[in-house]
């Protein structure tokens, strides 16, 4: 089953992503990005894990993922 993912958090992820890769990826990059998962697994009911790690696929091995 894919996970259904909002334009909001992909966009969220694809900032955090490219602050890590530059090895300037702040605690509060992070945080917001965790905190946005959490909010929206919550409101669609889905795992938080699960959304964090099709989001993760999505934006860091798009050519993998099944989801989007």
């Amino acid at each position: 089953m894919a996970i259904e993912l909002s334009d909001e958090l992909i966009e969220l992820e694809r900032a955090a992503w490219a602050e890590q890769q530059e090895n300037r990826l702040t605690v509060e990059t992070a945080a917001r990005v965790q905190e946005a998962i959490t909010a929206y697994a919550a409101a669609t009911g889905q795992s938080r894990y699960e959304v964090e790690a099709a989001l993760k696929r999505l934006v860091r091995h798009p050519a993998d993922s099944d989801d989007g």
